[in-house]
């Protein structure tokens, strides 16, 4: 089973990873002010990433593959790691939504 890891940047700032079972970093989300709106933007990823269309998928400058989480809101709350091809990307996106919804949070 899939979880949240919370850590604070060396800015002050919090952020959350989402790793799959196996300890892989499937979604990193942005740099929160308080530990309450990354807990927040934890929540919108288990909610959001239970429906298909919240994800955007992307191509890098380098032309490799990547997606983005949205909320209902129009704004990012997760980013995927560079994938070497799509199929890698889609994998991505499905282990996004299987891991998500049930994963534990846990603060580093």
């Amino acid at each position: 089973m899939g979880k949240f890891i919370v850590s604070t940047r060396t800015n002050g700032e919090f952020q959350f990873n989402l790793q799959a079972g196996n300890g892989q970093t499937i979604l990193s989300s942005e740099g929160y002010s308080t530990k309450t709106a990354c807990q927040n933007g934890i929540e919108s990823v288990k909610a959001n990433s239970q429906d298909e269309s919240k994800f955007e998928k992307l191509t890098a400058s380098n032309g490799k593959p990547y997606f983005n989480l949205r909320a209902g809101n129009g704004q990012v709350i997760g980013t995927s790691q560079m994938y070497a091809d799509e199929s890698g990307r889609d994998n991505g996106i499905a282990s996004v939504a299987e891991n998500a919804k049930y994963a534990e949070v846990v603060e580093e």
